[in-house]
């Protein structure tokens, strides 16, 4: 099906989006997923912090929020829409040390994995994530030397 990006109140939308969104389906397909409609929204730190507030009931800002629409009808294929604030990903990329672009591709791939069912609460969950999105960033990187 299909990946699209979007902007919402901000003018970030990520380079090289074609393939982004091949690296996302060939990731999907590598945790034994197919891709329905994937939606990234890029959006401000207000209109973010508003879908915080609104629907999760945080009063604080993220770097991405992932909205799960998956079909039980078809628990092989995976939709849903991820919103990502392009700022507090910079900020973020300011406070680990790494590359704003790295980070970035990150919270992209941080949103399919929460779609594919990897969580992040617990300290064990949050390593296993880590660990996958480590993965995937390495998969991206030998995708643009080739």
């Amino acid at each position: 099906m299909a990946v699209r990006f979007y902007s919402q109140d901000c003018d970030y939308l990520p380079a090289e989006r074609r393939k982004i969104a091949a690296w996302v389906k060939s990731t999907a397909a590598e945790e034994g997923f197919a891709i329905g409609e994937i939606a990234y929204v890029f959006c401000s730190s207000e209109y973010h912090l508003g879908i915080n507030r609104k629907y999760l009931g945080h009063d604080y800002n993220t770097d991405v929020i992932t909205f799960d629409y998956n079909d039980p009808k078809h628990p092989k294929t995976i939709s849903g829409d991820i919103f990502i604030d392009p700022q507090t990903v910079r900020e973020y990329a300011d406070v680990w040390k790494t590359e704003p672009n790295e980070e970035m591709h990150r919270v992209i791939i941080h949103g399919i994995l929460h779609l594919c069912g990897y969580k992040d609460k617990k300290t064990e969950e949050a390593e296993k994530m880590r660990e996958r999105e480590n993965h995937y960033l390495k998969r991206l990187q030998e995708i643009e030397t080739k």
